[in-house]
């Protein structure tokens, strides 16, 4: 119950819903039971007595109990559903305004499958937590409680017996199946994340598959897992149909017990043979009201592990930031001893990285594939935290910044920018939205985009562009936020070389007295950077300008005749 005590607190915000939704639930049942209790009454009156004005009078709150019942029974569906939607909506925005500290760092603990079930799939399920969960104990036990009361009047034993049904379809059977199913795997919920996730990665790597011709292949794969989620779903349903027939048994039950009761009463002439079927009815209406209890263990469970897999996420310590804020200009960076592991990874990313780059200057940060480069600059993002060591901007210690400060005051371009489903206009104008479109058109001239149109369609994740285009296109958008730090990872990686040549150039003489970080694994082109950071292992290498770097005839040079032999053959 614990994993629901922050959904319960948000959902008993909607007090009033909540209590008006009680209220014409318990007419609502009251008036189901009345309606059939005075139906017994009067079939009874008609066959025995036969006084007409019992019998007009009889007729009568038959329809006012029919009518209150359905105008109840509409009162309680209008407020227990506008509190349940209010709820989901409260919970969601909570909900991401929990996850949205925690990104974009998160992303590199859970599939974006499993999230986007969880976000979607998981909210989606607490709706059920007040109107399968909360709601209709609370409305059965006043039904059950007025209802058995009533019946003292004419019968103590039937009282006892319709007590004693009511525990039993309320209370004993309902908690023995909620307490097995807590005891086993939450296999529906588990099956139906892994399904989430492997129809992402199917839908993301479509293209590659059909390429390499394991389409089909990995359609069986995720079909078999559509499969296992069908089947744990057949058999929760089985689960809870199987609850349904013992709970249904157990009512006839109790009410063939109350019509033999009564009827020995009767014979006994210890009660009036006119309140018989009045007694036998109210035990039929009132077990009418316990098919919700049917389905309360699985919907408990349901809910329960739902919230247990967003407070999972949530209730994860937020990194601690700071709320400094940078002020304008162009600030050196600083970094001492520099650590990272990614989470799960026994090598470390990062191993006591050190240097210094002033400000104004333009630094390459290089090396092979995996050596840690592109781990440093996301930690000069914040977006990775460090596990030791220090990283400071502009004399500040990056923990000590507000992160929305730091990321505003920069021009980030990284290996994979996301380009949204719209324009070329409304994808440049997230750097600066009142940019006007002169200058917008001058980024795109910049860049080598200028035959570009500012009203040319961008498709889905920019699927209509090639990698060169959507590289240039991040960069414009970097140039319009005017941030005088610049950390571009592999920015032109998918350019030819004499259009990035060209691009730097122009950025180098457009922005003369702005720090520049570059990280690139190509080699060319260094010759005019103040200074070059060489990686390896997750370590600095060597770090110099390029002059220093080729007298030094260390790892640097290594790879500079590598690259010569390569072009030479």
């Amino acid at each position: 119950m614990s994993e629901l005590k922050t959904m319960i607190s948000m959902t008993l915000r909607e007090r009033r819903d909540i209590t008006l939704a009680i209220l014409c639930g318990f007419l609502a049942g009251l008036a189901g039971v009345a309606l059939l209790a005075s139906s017994g009454y009067l079939i009874s009156q008609a066959a025995l007595a036969a006084q007409m004005v019992i019998l007009v009078a009889l007729g009568a709150c038959l329809k006012l109990f029919g009518l209150a019942a359905a105008v109840s029974r509409y009162g309680e569906r209008l407020f227990s559903h506008r509190a349940t939607f209010t709820m989901l909506g409260n919970l969601r925005v909570s909900f991401f305004g929990k996850l949205s500290p925690l990104a974009p760092r998160i992303f590199h603990e859970y599939r974006s499958g499993d999230l986007l079930s969880r976000i979607v799939g998981d909210v989606e399920s607490l709706q059920n937590l007040l109107l399968r969960v909360l709601y209709p104990p609370v409305v059965l036990l006043l039904v059950f409680t007025s209802t058995i009361f009533f019946t003292s009047f004419f019968s103590a034993a039937i009282a006892f017996v319709l007590l004693a049904g009511l525990l039993l379809t309320v209370v004993a059977v309902p908690g023995l199946f909620a307490w097995r199913k807590r005891k086993t795997k939450p296999a529906v919920r588990d099956s139906r994340a892994d399904l989430s996730a492997e129809a992402a990665e199917f839908l993301y790597g479509f293209r590659d598959l059909k390429i390499y011709q394991q389409a089909d292949a990995r359609k069986r794969q995720l079909q078999s897992f559509a499969e296992s989620y069908e089947e744990e779903k057949r058999k929760e349903g089985l689960q809870n149909t199987f609850m349904q027939s013992v709970n249904s048994f157990i009512a006839i039950l109790t009410t063939w017990t109350v019509l033999a009761l009564g009827a020995y009463f009767v014979a006994a002439g210890e009660l009036d043979g006119l309140y018989l079927a009045m007694l036998v009815m109210i035990s039929l209406a009132l077990f009418e009201n316990i098919a919700p209890m049917a389905v309360f263990p699985s919907h408990y469970e349901e809910s329960r592990q739902a919230a247990a897999r967003l407070n999972q996420i949530t209730e994860r310590p937020v990194p601690e930031t700071g709320s400094g804020q940078l002020p304008e200009g162009a600030w050196g960076l600083e970094a001492e001893t520099l650590a990272y592991t990614y989470p799960g990874e026994e090598r470390p990313a990062l191993r006591d990285v050190s240097f210094r780059i002033s400000p104004g200057t333009k630094t390459a940060v290089v090396g092979p594939s995996g050596s840690g480069k592109s781990t440093l600059l996301q930690v000069l993002l914040g977006i990775l935290p460090a596990d030791s060591g220090t990283a400071s901007i502009g004399g500040r210690k990056l923990n000590s910044l507000d992160p929305e400060s730091l990321w505003s005051r920069m021009n980030t371009v990284l290996q994979h920018n996301h380009f949204f489903y719209g324009t070329i206009r409304s994808n440049l104008l997230i750097a600066d939205e009142d940019a006007p479109d002169e200058a917008l058109q001058e980024a795109l001239e910049t860049v080598g985009l200028g035959a570009f149109s500012l009203s040319q369609e961008v498709g889905e994740k920019g699927g209509n562009l090639s990698g060169g285009e959507k590289q240039r296109l991040a960069i414009a958008r970097a140039m319009l936020k005017g941030a005088r730090l610049w950390l571009l990872d592999e920015p032109v990686s998918s350019v030819n070389a004499a259009t990035a040549r060209s691009i730097y150039a122009r950025l180098f003489r457009m922005r003369p007295d702005d720090t520049f970080v570059i990280v690139s694994h190509d080699l060319t082109g260094l010759e005019h950077m103040d200074q070059i950071i060489v990686m390896e292992n997750g370590r600095i290498a060597e770090n110099g300008s390029y002059a220093e770097l080729m007298e030094a005839h260390g790892y640097f040079y290594e790879l500079k005749q590598i690259e010569k032999s390569v072009f030479a053959s």
